[in-house]
This record gives C-alpha cells, sequence and structure tokens, in this order.
C-alpha cells in the first residue's frame, strides 16, 4: 500500500505539462489593425491587444474573473468569419487577422453602448462608470432608444445600496457572489426584457442571505451596487447616501481583522476613509468579507479615546458590570501626557523596585504591528525584568503551538490557505471559515467545486457543510474520540506512508500501541460518527494525492486541545501527508497578528524566533543584543496572570490592545482580579470594559493610523500604511511605549518602525532576508527568508523538520473528559465564538455603523427542537446560567447546532459569554476550555 500510494502522489512532485499539443509557454502570432502582434498561451485576444497597447470597449470583463462575453462591447472582426466575435473569451489563432476598430466592429460597439444608456439614469450613480467612459470614448452622446421601467432603489442593506436602474446586467455581480465569494446570493432572473439581478428569491438586499462582502460592489462597473457613506460623525444611515468615488488619496494597506492579511486600498479625503476596495494580495486576490470592507468607520467613532485620564482620587473601581456604564467618564480626570506618563511609568517601576519584578505582567496586542509586539516583549523583559508576557495567542491557538512544536519544531504553518487549490483531499475540522476567515473559506469553496473533496468535521454545522462531500458533525468533546479512531483506520489498516514514517518520523511504534483500542467500531459511541464513515474518510485523506488539514478554535480551545492538535499532527506524519505543495497543516489564526506577535516573542517561555527563555545559549544572544540580563525563568501565562492578581501576587499590569474583561474564562473572577490590582495601565483606542478597571488610559493609535509589519496566517510579512491621523491627542502605540520604557529607565531612541524591524532581523533567522526597503518594494513576504535574494518559503519541512534530530515526533493521545459535562441542572453544552460581522470582544466591529447595524443584538443559537422544548421561539429571551454566572439575551433559531448545545457569540458585553466560561487549562497549552462548559437555560416571560 506505501508504494501504492507513494506511486500515485509522484505525478504531484512533476512540474505542470502544458495541454495537449501546446508547449509551455508558447507563442503565436496573429495581426491586429494591420501589424502582427504574439499572443501568449492561454491569452484572450483582448489580453493580446491589450499587452500591445490596443484599447478594446468591454463592460462584462473584470480582471481576475472568467469572461463572459455577454455584453458585446468588445466584438472584433476577424477576417474569413461571418459573426463579430467577442474579443474577451476568444482565442486567437496563428495568423488570424483581427479588426477591433472597423467600421463594422466600431459600429456594433458603438450599438451596445447606446442601447444600454438608453435605460441608464440621467446622472451615472458614480462618478467614473464605466458605461459612461466608453460612450464619451467612442462618441455615443445620447441614445435614440426609449427608456424602459426600472426597479426601484433599494437602500435595505446597512453598507450596500442598490439602484438597478444603472445595471447593464453584465453579470460581474453574479459571477462575483457565485464563481469567486461562492455565497450564491446574486442570481440572474427572467427572460428578454423582463431579464433582471434578483439577490435570493427577489427579496430586497437586506432580506436577503446576503453576508456584505461586497465583492459585487467591487466589480459593478456602472454603480448599480455601491457602498454606503459610512461613519459620517455618527449619524444615522441615510437612504441614497452613498461612498463618493472620488477621493484625495488612496493608500495601499492590509485588513485589521482576522489572520487571513487581506491587502486593500483605503480611499482617504480629508482625514477620513471613505471607502476600502481590496487589493490583488497574494492572500485574498482583491478579495475582502464584511468587515475589511465595511468595518473601518470604528477609527473615526466619537468613542475614540483622544486625551490621557487618570483615575479620580477615591473612585472606586466596581467589577460588577455588563456593557461600560454610560457615566464611564466620571471615574476619571484628564491628564496631560506627561502626568500620565508619570503616573504609569513611574508607579511600574515602584513596584519592580519595592517588591519585585515579578510582581509585574504585561499583556500585549495580536492587533498591532511586528514591531510593537517586539517592543513590547522587550520592555516586560528588560523593563520590567520579568517574562510574564502574554497576549491573545493564549486564548486561541496555544494549544496548538505547544502540540506544533513538540510534534514538528514549529509552530507555524506548514503550506499557505491558497494551497487548498492544490490538494485533492480538505479536512476542515473545529473551524467555521466562512464567518472567521470569509476570504479563506472562498479558497476552500472554490477548491471543493473544482473537485476537492471537501470532509467539514465540527459539532455545529456551518456554511462550509454545504460544499462538502462529507460532514462529521460530532459529538461535543469527542474530537479524541473521532481522532484516533481514523487514526487507527489508517495505522492498522495499512494506509500509512512506511517510508516517510523511517526516514522522517520518530516514535510511531509507541502511536500504534496507544491506538490499539481506539477503533471505530469502540469510537463511533462516543463521538457520534458511524464507524464505516469514520474508516472511509480516513482512507481518503490517507491515499489522496494530496491532503490539507486546516483547523481552528474548535480544535485549540478545550482543555484538551493540545491533544487534538497532536493527533492531527500524527494523520500528517503516518501518512506523509506534510511537506508538499497542498499536503500539510494549518492552524488558521484568528487575530491579524497573532501569528507575528507570536514570532517575535510576545509569549512568556519563548523569546523572538521561539528560543526558549530558559535556554541559555539563546538567552545570552539576547543579553548581547539588549545590553541587559534576561530572566531565565518561563513567566506567567494570561489567565495565570489574572489568578495571581486576584493573589496579591501580581500588583501592576500594563495592557497594550487587550481586553482580558471580556476576552477571559470566568468573566466575574477576571474583572474582580483587575480591580483588586495596584495598578493598571490600559493603552487603547477605545473605553473598552477593561479601560473601565484602569488607573491610567494612554489613548493610542487604531490600524489605520499606523505602519509597520504584520504577519498573517500562511507567514507572510505584510506591509500596513498609515492612511489617516490620529484624534486630538492620541498617539502612535510605538511612540506611547518608548516614552513608557523610558519612564522605566531604558534608553530607547526608536523613532520609526523601520529602526525597530532592523533589529528584529539581527535576532530572528526567519526574516534575515527581508529588509524594510524590500517590504515597501514588494508589500508581501513570506518566511523563512534567509537572504536577500530567498523569494521566502511556502511550503516548508519539504525535506526536513526544524527539530534536533530532523525528524517529526508521534505524540500519542488519549480520548477524555471535558472539565465540566453536561448534569440535571446544567443539562446543555455551551459553546462559544465568533460571528461574521464582529471580531473578537466587538471593540472596533460594534463601533462600526454597518457591522453593528447587521447584527446589533446578542443571540443564542439553538435546535429547533430544544427551543420547542422550552418553549422558546426566535426572538424571545432566555436566562442562561452556569456554575460562575448568568446572562440573559434573545434566542436564534439554527438546525446546525446540535441537539443539548446552545452557541453564543462573545462580542456582547451587555450579555457576555465569558462570564459561564470555565477557567479550568490545558495543562500544556494553559489554555481555556472556552468549547465547552455546562449550562440551564430558560425563557424570560418579562418583556425584553
Amino acid at each position: 500500500m506505501s508504494r501504492l500510494i507513494e506511486a500515485v502522489r509522484e505525478a504531484a512532485r512533476e512540474p505542470g505539462r502544458a495541454k495537449s499539443g501546446e508547449a509551455a509557454g508558447a507563442t503565436i502570432e496573429f495581426e491586429l489593425d494591420g501589424r502582427t502582434i504574439d499572443a501568449r498561451a492561454g491569452e484572450t485576444i483582448w489580453e493580446a491587444a491589450r499587452r500591445h497597447g490596443t484599447t478594446i470597449p468591454t463592460l462584462c470583463r473584470y480582471e481576475g474573473y472568467r469572461p463572459d462575453g455577454n455584453c458585446r462591447a468588445c466584438v472584433v472582426e476577424i477576417d474569413g468569419e461571418r459573426v463579430l466575435a467577442p474579443s474577451c473569451c476568444r482565442a486567437p489563432s496563428a495568423g488570424m487577422k483581427v479588426r477591433s476598430a472597423s467600421d463594422r466592429a466600431r459600429a456594433a460597439q458603438r450599438m451596445v453602448v447606446e442601447l444600454l444608456l438608453a435605460d441608464a439614469p440621467p446622472a451615472p450613480r458614480r462618478e467614473d462608470s464605466e458605461l459612461t467612459r466608453w460612450a464619451r470614448e467612442l462618441g455615443v452622446t445620447r441614445s435614440r432608444f426609449a427608456a424602459r421601467e426600472q426597479p426601484r432603489a433599494d437602500f435595505s442593506h446597512p453598507a450596500i445600496a442598490v439602484q438597478l436602474d444603472a445595471c447593464i446586467q453584465c453579470t460581474r455581480c453574479v459571477r462575483a457572489c457565485r464563481e469567486e465569494q461562492a455565497n450564491d446570493v446574486i442570481g440572474y432572473a427572467g427572460r428578454g426584457d423582463a431579464a433582471r439581478i434578483v439577490f435570493d428569491f427577489g427579496d430586497p438586499m437586506g432580506a436577503s442571505t446576503c453576508v456584505g462582502c461586497g465583492e459585487c460592489v467591487q466589480a459593478c462597473p456602472t454603480g448599480a451596487l455601491m457602498p454606503r457613506l459610512l461613519g459620517e460623525v455618527d449619524a444615522p444611515l441615510r437612504p441614497g447616501d452613498v461612498a463618493p468615488r472620488a477621493a484625495e488619496r488612496r493608500v495601499d494597506s492590509l485588513c485589521p481583522f482576522c489572520g487571513v492579511g487581506c491587502q486593500l486600498t483605503f480611499h482617504v479625503s480629508g482625514n477620513r476613509i471613505r471607502y476600502v476596495e481590496g487589493r490583488n494580495g497574494p492572500a485574498n486576490q482583491g478579495r475582502l468579507c464584511v468587515k475589511g470592507r465595511f468595518g473601518f468607520d470604528y477609527a473615526a467613532s466619537r468613542e475614540r479615546l483622544d486625551v490621557p485620564l487618570v483615575r479620580r482620587e477615591g473612585a472606586a473601581k466596581d467589577p460588577v458590570y455588563g456593557r461600560l456604564p454610560t457615566d464611564w467618564r466620571d471615574q476619571f480626570r484628564e491628564a496631560t501626557w506627561d502626568e500620565a506618563l508619570a503616573i504609569a511609568a513611574g508607579g511600574l517601576a515602584r513596584i519592580r523596585d519595592e517588591i519585585g519584578a515579578h510582581a509585574l505582567a504585561g499583556f500585549g496586542s495580536a492587533k498591532g504591528s511586528n514591531e510593537e509586539a517586539y517592543l513590547f516583549q522587550k520592555l516586560v523583559r528588560t523593563g520590567f525584568g520579568t517574562n510574564n508576557v502574554d497576549h491573545c495567542t493564549r486564548l486561541c491557538h496555544a494549544s496548538s503551538v505547544a502540540a506544533l512544536l513538540e510534534g514538528i519544531g514549529s509552530g507555524a504553518v506548514s503550506n499557505p490557505v491558497s494551497d487548498v487549490a492544490k490538494a485533492d483531499f480538505v479536512l476542515v475540522i473545529g473551524s467555521n471559515p466562512t464567518v472567521n476567515h470569509p476570504v479563506a473559506a472562498s479558497w476552500i469553496k472554490n477548491a471543493a467545486r473544482r473537485g476537492t473533496t471537501l470532509v467539514v468535521a465540527d459539532p455545529k454545522r456551518n456554511e462550509l457543510a454545504r460544499h462538502a462531500s462529507t460532514v462529521l458533525q460530532f459529538t461535543p468533546g469527542a474530537d479524541v474520540a473521532l481522532l484516533d479512531a481514523m487514526l487507527h483506520a489508517i495505522v492498522y489498516g495499512g494506509f500509512v506512508d512506511r517510508e516517510f514514517i523511517a526516514t522522517r518520523t520518530a516514535d510511531f511504534e509507541a502511536l500504534r500501541e496507544r491506538l490499539a483500542p481506539y477503533s471505530p467500531e469502540r469510537m463511533a459511541p462516543l463521538c457520534g460518527i458511524d464507524a464505516a464513515t469514520i474508516r472511509a474518510v480516513a482512507q481518503q485523506y490517507a491515499t489522496s494525492r494530496a491532503s490539507m488539514i486546516l483547523w481552528g478554535m474548535g480544535v485549540s480551545q478545550h482543555v484538551h486541545g493540545t491533544d487534538n492538535a497532536r493527533c492531527l499532527i500524527a494523520l500528517a506524519l503516518c501518512t506523509g501527508q506534510i511537506g508538499r505543495p497542498g499536503a500539510g497543516l494549518h492552524p488558521l489564526r484568528g487575530q491579524n497578528n497573532v501569528q507575528g506577535a507570536s514570532d517575535v516573542g510576545l509569549i512568556p517561555m519563548m523569546l523572538p524566533d521561539y528560543g526558549r527563555v530558559d535556554d541559555e545559549r539563546i538567552a545570552e544572544r539576547f543579553e548581547r543584543l539588549w545590553g541587559t540580563r534576561i530572566d531565565r525563568r518561563p513567566g506567567l501565562t494570561v489567565v495565570e496572570i489574572l489568578k495571581a492578581a486576584a493573589e496579591r501576587r501580581i500588583r501592576g499590569l500594563y495592557v497594550m490592545g487587550e481586553n482580558p474583561a471580556m476576552s477571559d474564562p470566568d468573566l466575574q473572577h477576571a474583572r474582580q482580579a483587575l480591580a483588586a490590582l495596584d495598578l493598571l495601565v490600559v493603552q487603547d483606542i477605545f473605553p473598552t470594559e477593561t479601560a473601565y478597571l484602569a488607573d491610567v488610559i494612554l489613548p493610542a493609535s487604531a490600524f489605520p493610523e499606523k505602519t509597520g509589519s504584520f504577519t498573517n496566517t500562511d507567514r507572510m510579512v505584510q506591509l500596513a500604511r498609515k492612511a489617516v491621523e490620529p484624534p486630538a491627542q492620541a498617539r502612535a502605540d510605538l511612540d506611547i511605549l518608548v516614552a513608557m520604557a523610558r519612564g522605566l529607565g531604558l534608553d530607547w531612541r526608536y523613532s520609526h518602525p523601520r529602526e525597530v524591524f532592523e533589529e528584529m532581523r539581527e535576532s530572528m533567522d526567519s526574516i534575515r532576508g527581508i529588509d524594510w526597503d524590500r517590504l515597501e518594494r514588494e508589500g508581501s513576504v513570506t518566511y523563512p527568508c534567509a537572504s536577500a535574494d530567498d523569494p521566502g518559503q511556502p511550503v516548508v519541512f519539504r525535506e526536513r523538520f526544524p527539530t534536533a534530530s530532523g525528524r517529526g515526533r508521534f505524540v500519542p493521545a488519549s480520548p477524555g473528559m471535558p472539565a465540566e459535562t453536561p448534569d440535571a441542572d446544567y443539562p446543555f453544552v455551551l459553546t462559544t465564538g465568533r460571528q461574521l460581522e464582529h471580531w473578537h470582544t466587538g471593540a472596533m466591529t460594534r463601533r462600526a455603523q454597518a457591522l453593528d447595524a447587521i447584527e446589533p443584538e446578542a443571540t443564542a443559537s439553538m435546535h429547533p427542537a430544544d427551543l420547542a422544548r422550552l418553549g422558546l421561539q426566535p426572538g424571545m429571551r432566555a436566562r442562561i446560567a452556569s456554575r460562575r454566572g448568568e446572562i440573559a439575551l434573545f434566542v436564534r433559531e439554527d438546525d446546525g447546532v446540535a441537539p443539548g448545545c446552545v452557541f453564543i457569540p462573545f462580542a456582547y458585553a451587555e450579555a457576555a459569554a465569558n462570564v459561564l466560561t470555565h477557567p479550568q487549562l490545558d495543562p500544556f497549552g494553559k489554555i481555556p476550555g472556552f468549547k465547552y462548559c455546562a449550562v440551564s437555560i430558560e425563557a424570560l416571560r418579562e418583556p425584553a
């Protein structure tokens, strides 16, 4: 079987071949408008003409999309052919004679434009309408034809204005929605004169299943679909308000939300972002989601912090609250920067000097740049003198990283998300990418539609499931049981890659021995998936030419999260499904720079590039670079720090861009711990729930207000550029960090991220080949990158793993029990997570006008049968309680939620899901089990 598997895969290692009868890279010559030009393999007439400087009109063609040829504005005359041909989808042949501007071709092109102008509104819906442009260039000043009755404008969607009187039925929006993003909302209905664009079954856009990605808006050539004018000094949305296309400047940057790292362009007028467009970056190729396209106006919110604040004397910290009280500012007084920094840095220095370095801790941010994260961990280690520094990775993928470092020597992904296009089999487990990583999900959906076998495994059936060939909706908490059963089927079924195991791995026999009791038949009752299905999926994964596994926090956010990840690593190692294009492991990163923040050492046991703090050789290297001694003891993690604060072992805490008063488990305990601190310094852009408990608040810069590098989930180091200025007295985070460091006695002189990045390169071999000029020039470089001429390595572990032996290590895992299981008093299983419109704790997205308008209320999703059993209907309110607290919120029906379970997003402070969650930690990754705790649910009869 091993030889058979290798033979099947050998084709994947061969270089790509040209199509039959066509040499790779071959060109042909043909005549265009009387001159001979060449066409490259795969080029259309239109593309070849453009490359040679000839512009042919087009309206339905859009760069990167499948050419449709339906508008006929691009028709050309070809000698010897009776009818005109659409140049956008016609390939040239050798010796062909083409005329793009002959009288016949021009007459047809003008007629197309004239017919379309007949129905166009008198004033174009966008200033740069492509129809208006081609009418002008072709000399069509008016239409001789009568206008037809046009549909009414539709302003039902908070982010997108629909004005189909400008629609030319080019179907770009249909291709955008169905073929690019694969959301299947926009369609083409009717025939002849009644043909029209529709949303779902002719619904208003705001009532349809539209997810607001805006791909259709970006593709629309006439303004029939336009972005609404958002964030106008917090004014309500008004019908008819659309964002003007004209802008004073364009700034190429990145999306500030999830870990996909989409490149985008801010269109800026004055000091305001007017609208956003996707850019052709390597991770997104022009695509965005609703947050990236329409979530930018949070930066202009009136709620921005714009002056330093200090807690008033005698203002007690009350840790019991829901959403931030409207009178929160009464607890604080304004201060100068000098005073605020003196209290913040001076107070932390006093605790260090009088009580000791280990009475201090810092929470850095995965939302900030690499340079900010690097400086923050350096400040804590050299200014505080402790390794008590952590960030949100502890609450998302810490268990994945622990298992990856243990098993294959690296905590980063082996392949980019886009490699799903090269895979024959894709397993997505414990992840809802259509919500958490929508652009990444689009690549997965595209791959499935091209024939890749997609298996979705999750206790909650999600939108990606409709694209899957198999859905494994397993019992919550039974991840290891399912994965051990798959491993058993592969190992004992003879589907392992024996050569890979022998040459690239260690400890396989220990795995084989441990798996013996965990056959699919024995595990089926535990995981809820029948044995035959488990065996079939396992065999498909093992024998595929190339298989990828992608996972999210449904795998990692368990008390057995590290064991879950160990099983996934074992699947890849025992089948050799790693180290090749389309074959590998990819834990999808949650925040925009959680990968980069971890890389630069914003974790308590690791220095930059994952050198352990207790490794003498590594520590001495950084002591030479930083000119000071480093503590050799690993520090405390996020949850451990708050536990220590509650016990008065931690007395001072510096929090930059994190919100532990919303993101930590057992929130009442977390907030009590924050309130117990002698000194809490919060550096943020909004008065978060954490800032409410602060002693000093330092107003910082939002993402569009800074320049810096960010590392996405694919290991791409990318450059974000400043687009607007911070409000009033708010300062750049880098400048605040330097000032805080100087207040702690460090002689820091950094004035630009470039200087910090160069210091990072000195200490991080992974990015040694990437300098600031290269980032500015190329925009994105994948690490590891050893030298200036190294293009970067998107696929790693091709020949060896970065372990001492060069081998990957099997670490067996046995099925275990969650920390807390349902009983008669708490009979439901709660799982928490994100929703499409709101990111993390909602500090940014709930202040974005369109996003909050789409999802303004906290909800709990339940199976219809459970709602009926409890006497609940969608839209009613329920009280949900655990052993730690209770919340009240609306319920919604979702048949993807398994009976006996409830799903609650954690972005809503007024119904904070983490009031309910359990603080028990995974023993290896020190991550809480956010995905499983026991709750009770009852209907609330009083009115909302």
